[in-house]
């Protein structure tokens, strides 16, 4: 699919820093981006540099002046990544403790194709709530980029930053798409 609308939500985790890889690769193919930022990852972010090249704000919270528009643009797809221990947890569960948790809950029940990108150590990635609430995603039909078919596994506690250099944003991207393109064509009937 050429054009469409990605909504990205970027979490404190490493590779948050490289979000303008996913949107560069998004523009090629003349897909506009907005992203949203989890309050953590904020730090991690150059949200003015990332506002240029989208065109849109970089929002982390509800409403920042009594301007803004409260409500989420029209997404073709949702692309959460870096996605890390805590903010997967709580999408899981329906926590909605902040504005991009408020967000990918809501984009998730219109039930935009949504793609998940985990940034986990394996530690933290054996635990039984981080695997049921992986589990509980892909039943509610979110694509977890995660195991072996997806070439994207956790990396060794400590080793984050080596791994961050290998995050999977062309993968992301282009999963993100052809999700969109299948729910495009469900929805003319011809799929």
């Amino acid at each position: 699919m050429t054009g469409g609308h990605l909504q990205i939500v970027v979490c404190a985790a490493g590779p948050a820093a490289d979000v303008a890889q996913l949107i560069s690769a998004a523009q090629k193919h003349s897909w506009t981006t907005a992203v949203t930022a989890t309050p953590n990852s904020i730090g991690f972010l150059d949200a003015p540099a990332i506002e240029e090249l989208t065109g849109a704000a970089v929002r982390s919270s509800y409403r920042v002046s009594p301007g803004d528009r409260r409500s989420l643009p029209a997404a073709d797809a949702l692309l959460i990544a870096p996605a890390t221990y805590n903010s997967i947890n709580k999408i899981a569960l329906g926590l909605a403790d902040n504005y991009a948790m408020t967000s990918v809950a809501e984009l998730i029940g219109r039930k935009v194709p949504t793609v998940i990108v985990p940034f986990v150590n394996a530690a933290l990635a054996a635990r039984s709530p981080f695997r049921h609430a992986v589990a509980s995603l892909r039943e509610e039909g979110a694509h977890i980029l995660l195991g072996p078919e997806n070439q994207w596994e956790p990396h060794p506690p400590g080793s984050g930053k080596d791994r961050q250099r290998t995050f999977p944003w062309t993968t992301a991207f282009e999963t993100a798409t052809r999700l969109a393109d299948a729910a495009r064509s469900a929805r003319s009937g011809h799929g």
